[in-house]
């Protein structure tokens, strides 16, 4: 059996799925162009299958639950699920669906894959730092990545917005996306 964080990449080849209870997907956002709001989804599925001896025929599916938004304020979140933003109702999912992985310089690879916010699918590339692996407590074969990339709302579909009085808006567009991920092996 494989021992805590030594499996090589060909050790690694398979079939996995995310842990939602070790696995973050994070936002943040410029408010009122002074400070920050963070956030994450709470709900998601998401399978990859990796390819340790090539990674560039690696593949990755994320679904993710557009009314289990959270920032830790409530009124906040109910807007952010309305048709001013994510629209939930009528967009319950977030989906990205990976079509190319490229390995970068050391544990880095670059995940490229359509996004689908809203009823708009757009490219986007995802960095990734492969953090490690490890066999947990019940023998499960986990990995490690941390990626982040930015998008622009507007180009999604996302363009709610308020004036602020002294100039600027509410809401910035850029937003950027955060994964800490801890995906299980399966079989």
């Amino acid at each position: 059996m494989t021992t805590s964080t030594t499996a090589g990449l060909a050790e690694l080849t398979g079939d996995y799925v995310l842990d939602p209870a070790h696995t973050r997907i994070g936002f943040v956002a410029r408010h009122a162009m002074v400070t920050k709001v963070r956030g994450a989804f709470h709900r998601f599925e998401g399978t990859a299958r990796l390819d340790g001896a090539d990674p560039a025929r690696s593949t990755v599916q994320v679904v993710i639950k557009t009314e289990s938004i959270a920032t830790g304020v409530e009124q906040r979140d109910q807007h952010l699920r309305t048709n001013d933003f994510l629209d939930a109702p009528n967009f319950p999912d977030i989906t990205f669906r990976s079509t190319s992985v490229e390995p970068l310089s050391g544990e880095m690879y670059r995940v490229t894959g359509d996004l689908t916010v809203k009823d708009t699918t757009k490219p986007v590339s995802i960095d990734f730092e492969y953090t490690g692996n490890a066999v947990d407590p019940s023998g499960n074969l986990r990995v490690g990545l941390e990626g982040s990339t930015t998008i622009s709302r507007r180009e999604f579909g996302v363009t709610w917005n308020a004036a602020l009085e002294g100039g600027g808006v509410l809401v910035g567009d850029k937003v950027v996306l955060e994964f800490d991920i801890s995906a299980v092996k399966q079989g």
